[in-house]
């Protein structure tokens, strides 16, 4: 008898995808509890506020405390966003948040085409201006060459040795392992027993901390791995209910998070020829664990607005286009503009063109290009079992 779906409408003939792998999907509960993928509004707007961080913090003191990136730093605001780089920390609690929830009911394939399709449109696009801006304008250290350039479209250039195109890139890097690990969980359909191998990854983390494995701090993302845990923790909290074990994760995830970032500090302030103060890092690490658990219990709900969508859409592509840009255009006009203007206007300049970006590249190339990757992998999945048939009749008698 010919399956059919709820409609009544043969699987075989699904009017949006005829017989194709997504067709196939199965969604694995095996007992738990379903996980929810509503979208969070106050997830959009911490992604926001943390891009933002960053970008106050390249500009307001990084560029012009090391590496004489820039020739122009804004002392009226470098005392505090020098902290600005723990939003990257914070980048990293929302992935682990928003990946979960994402890989929840998708199989190996949907899950691959989805990250390909938020990621790549607008980073092939901010890739591409910041190398136009570069041999533009670019001085030492800023420079690029056309291999270097095609390297770091693929995106995988910080696993090359490839120098980036931009500085904010290193990041991405780590968000890619991060993937590559729930690939590995929904690859063998236990992303809904999750809970597990997050116990597993944070013990063999803190492992890593007090001995150091350099292959497996590198595999296990072991450095930053204690915020991608928390955040996944929080996801499910948020869709199964809170229960001690997972208190209990987060709570050894925040601790391994002030231990690891202890650490670090150390060496920032080596780099930046300063001081931190060690009770502002861990007091905002903390923040960051409070906020996301207060999301989780869904304590934020009067908060979240529909509005802040926006603002989470466009804290992409500016991550990806504000730093050396930024960098390049203080340096060109700092002698001839006021200091004040040049900040806050370069500064409007990069919310322009990341909404840009958003606007006229990702809503309208994403759709296409999950069009032609969808098509791609259901022709692949056909031959693939075109060939296993062929196979076993040329093996028949």
């Amino acid at each position: 008898m010919e399956a059919v779906d709820k409609k009544g409408t043969p699987r075989n003939n699904h009017p949006r995808f005829p017989g194709s792998w997504q067709e196939r999907r199965t969604v694995w509960t095996d007992g738990v509890e379903p996980m929810t993928n509503a979208r969070v509004y106050e997830i959009d707007l911490l992604r926001f506020l943390a891009a933002l961080a960053v970008m106050l913090f390249h500009y307001s003191y990084r560029g012009h405390a090391a590496d004489d990136l820039t020739v122009m730093s804004y002392p009226a605001l470098a005392p505090v966003f020098k902290y600005g780089y723990l939003g990257v920390e914070l980048f990293f609690m929302i992935s682990g948040f928003v990946i979960l929830m994402t890989a929840a009911n998708r199989n190996l394939g949907e899950f691959a085409i989805a990250r390909i399709v938020r990621l790549y449109p607008a980073f092939w696009t901010c890739c591409t201006i910041t190398f136009v801006v570069t041999l533009a304008i670019g001085e030492p250290p800023h420079s690029a060459s056309l291999v270097r350039y095609l390297a770091n479209m693929t995106m995988l250039s910080g696993f090359l040795g490839i120098v980036s195109i931009d500085g904010a890139y290193w990041s991405l890097f780590i968000e890619l392992q991060f993937y590559l690990l729930a690939a590995l969980l929904v690859s063998g359909r236990r992303i809904h027993q999750a809970e597990p191998f997050l116990w597993l990854w944070l013990l063999a983390s803190a492992a890593i901390a007090i001995h150091p494995v350099r292959v497996l701090s590198f595999l296990l993302i072991a450095e930053y791995s204690a915020f991608f845990i928390a955040g996944a923790a929080c996801f499910l909290i948020r869709s199964n209910g809170l229960s001690l074990p997972r208190a209990a994760l987060i709570a050894c995830s925040w601790g391994l998070a002030l231990f690891q970032s202890m650490q670090k500090l150390r060496s920032f302030e080596r780099h930046f020829n300063t001081t931190f103060d060690i009770f502002v890092v861990e007091g905002m690490i903390t923040l960051f664990f409070i906020v996301m658990v207060l999301i989780a219990l869904r304590w934020t709900t009067f908060a979240g607005r529909k509005e802040w969508v926006v603002l989470g859409a466009i804290s992409y592509p500016l991550y990806l286009l504000h730093q050396n840009v930024g960098y390049m255009v203080f340096n060109v006009a700092y002698q001839g503009v006021n200091v004040h203007a040049l900040f806050w206007g370069t500064i409007i300049a990069a919310l322009v063109c990341a909404y840009l970006v958003h606007v006229l590249v990702e809503k309208r190339w994403s759709a296409p290009l999950k069009t032609v990757l969808n098509v791609s992998a259901d022709r692949l999945q056909r031959l693939a079992v075109r060939s296993k048939q062929d196979a076993s009749q040329a093996v028949r008698p």
